[in-house]
């Protein structure tokens, strides 16, 4: 599939803003953008139109874009932006912790939005179709690079086995440290890996990504065996 043929869902109650956003999109090749104004429009679009990527507004009339993006986890791996008037860095990692792939902080250049949607949609979309199939095994964990999912083969005959997908980030984190297995990687080299155009600023929310991916890949999180932390360096995957 062709980058520009993805669908995006826009949801902002800001009828001006969402007028330039799509404006912005569109002059730049994404022809295929559908609008919401409120959690519970972004719900029956999102149902209906099966997009591949949201860009999504904090403070919205019926709740927050931190709710409905917990609500649309429970079923669906979808990149998510957000797009925010409010840039603390608490909201920040809320959002990231909660398994948004960026958060932009209103106003943006139009510019910086389209190259966060096209770096996006490249590491989730292409990536999945270029590269070749691959697995990590940690343990009972089993990473499928190929297809993103992490498996879980439990012991205990009367526990079910479990499996639980990567977001495009904790994939590009991982691919990053299986690539350099068994050695130390800089959390400038992690970061560069990780938004590619720029890594200035983003420390702080590669520790969140780190922390959500031993929560799906260790089975004792706070005591990872796999993926360590080498201080005042960067990080290892053994």
């Amino acid at each position: 599939m062709n980058l520009f043929d993805y669908k995006i869902l826009l949801v902002d109650d800001e009828g001006t803003l969402r007028e330039m956003v799509v404006g912005f999109l569109r002059q730049a090749g994404f022809h295929q953008v559908v609008e919401a104004e409120s959690c519970r429009a972004a719900e029956k679009m999102f149902a209906a139109q099966a997009p591949h990527l949201i860009l999504l507004d904090v403070m919205l009339p019926d709740g927050d874009g931190f709710t409905l993006l917990r609500r649309l986890r429970e079923n669906s791996e979808i990149p998510v932006i957000f797009l925010s008037a409010r840039d603390e860095d608490e909201n920040r990692l809320r959002g990231l912790g909660l398994g948004a792939d960026d958060y932009i902080t209103k106003p943006f250049l139009p510019e910086k939005l389209i190259l966060r949607v096209k770096a996006v949609l490249k590491r989730v979309y292409r990536a999945k179709e270029t590269r070749e199939e691959e697995t990590i095994v940690l343990g009972d964990c089993v990473v499928d690079l190929g297809s993103g999912v992490v498996h879980w083969n439990k012991k205990e005959e009367s526990a079910a086995d479990t499996e639980v997908s990567l977001t495009a980030k904790e994939y590009a984190v991982l691919q990053k440290l299986s690539q350099e297995r068994g050695r130390i990687v800089t959390i400038d080299a992690l970061c560069d890996a990780v938004w590619q155009e720029g890594n200035y600023g983003y420390e702080n929310t590669l520790v969140v990504h780190i922390r959500r991916l031993r929560e799906k890949i260790e089975e004792d999180p706070s005591h990872p065996r796999y993926l360590l932390t080498v201080r005042g360096l960067g990080y290892r995957l053994v």
